[in-house]
């Protein structure tokens, strides 16, 4: 988990002004007058404002102000007298937009051993073990959790402990083993190579995918997995033109069975404002390209041939077997995930799958956070 360091703060003529090593920056009076937390201000259960700043004339002054300690105490020309924690203005002036869990992410390739696996108890809940848990998987994109029970659905009970479980068109579960005349690759013994789940859904694919195996009596069937950030960050390096093409150019996704056509439109690498890895999308199964002038789709289809190479180089794939009582939380916009083939006349292989957006995993971190003093 990354640490934040507390900022210093200056003083000068009733101006309050924050340094971030040799940044030095004035902190407008407004920006502290609406984040007072005294009880009159703000609701402690809830931790909203019983006060509307929008409502609020933006004039706002600061007519006295003094560090002492670790408290930076501000009187504003409205009368309000207001105590900040340093520490907690520091990490909020080093929030960064679009970031909610400030973990960095660590990159992985096909040596990785540091595979963290948890064991499941009935305390597991709202326990350290749990907030450990989402700290790895923050930082790797998965978890292994051993010891789930195998009763039927009990995964959809684990996904409701850390947020709500998104409901599909698959349904609010979903069963993945062979089975005649499937709707999905998946419910079948075939090899699955390296994909994202869902790129066909708008606004985005479900950020989470929980795989729970139930019962695995078959020699094959391992479950594959790669980390799209280590592969797109390498692609930068390896290749800019065929990197750029692939962030700057849409394609269509396209679900279809008896009951349901889904489509939506995504690069393949889909970068934030700022041309940061956001999330990948890769099933080369369900997607197609737009209409474009022949040597933009000859760049175009050499470069998605150079991704799909890359994401099955056994150079960035690790390969493992859930047994019955494993559960497998993975991050569905940064990992893509796969399976070798397996004979379904060798017996059983059966797991349980369900969806989990972000702001599951975020609030329940945020509360583990809160919850430990941390």
């Amino acid at each position: 988990m990354n640490v934040l360091t507390t900022m210093k703060f200056e003083i000068n003529s009733n101006k309050i002004f924050s340094y971030n090593g040799s940044n030095k920056e004035e902190i407008h009076p407004f920006w502290l007058r609406e984040r007072v937390s005294e009880k009159e201000h703000l609701d402690e259960g809830t931790q909203q404002r019983l006060f509307d700043p929008s409502s609020m004339s933006h004039s706002i002054d600061i007519l006295e102000a003094d560090i002492n300690g670790d408290i930076l105490k501000v009187k504003f020309n409205d009368g309000v007298i207001s105590n900040f924690e340093i520490q907690k203005l520091s990490n909020e002036l080093s929030l960064n937009v679009n970031e909610v869990i400030n973990i960095e992410k660590t990159k992985w390739k096909s040596d990785f051993k540091d595979i963290k696996s948890f064991k499941f108890s009935d305390e597991f809940n709202d326990s350290k073990e749990m907030l450990n848990l989402l700290i790895s998987f923050y930082k790797y994109g998965f978890v292994i959790i051993q010891n789930v029970p195998t009763d039927d659905n009990f995964l959809v009970n684990f996904g409701n402990m850390i947020g709500s479980v998104k409901r599909t068109n698959f349904g609010e579960f979903f069963n993945v083993k062979s089975k005649p005349d499937p709707n999905d690759l998946a419910y079948t013994a075939l090899h699955l190579a390296p994909h994202t789940d869902n790129p066909y859904r708008n606004p985005f694919p479900p950020c989470i995918q929980i795989l729970h195996c139930i019962e695995n009596e078959v020699s094959g069937g391992f479950s594959t997995l790669v980390d799209g950030f280590t592969v797109t960050e390498d692609l930068k390096n390896l290749n800019k033109n065929y990197y750029d093409i692939l962030s700057n150019t849409k394609v269509r996704f396209r679900f279809v069975d008896k009951d349901t056509i889904l489509e939506s439109w995504s690069e393949l690498i889909h970068l934030d404002e700022n041309r940061n890895f956001q999330n990948v999308r890769f099933s080369p199964r369900l997607d197609y390209v737009p209409k474009m002038s022949k040597d933009k789709l000859d760049t175009y289809y050499s470069a998605r041939k150079y991704l799909s190479d890359l994401y099955n180089s056994d150079k960035y794939r690790i390969e493992f077997k859930l047994m019955p009582g494993d559960l497998m939380m993975m991050d569905n916009h940064r990992l893509l995930h796969g399976r070798t083939s397996y004979d379904p006349n060798e017996g059983k292989r059966f797991l349980q799958g369900c969806y989990l957006d972000f702001d599951s995993t975020e609030g329940k971190f945020l509360h583990l956070k809160r919850k430990f003093n941390l």
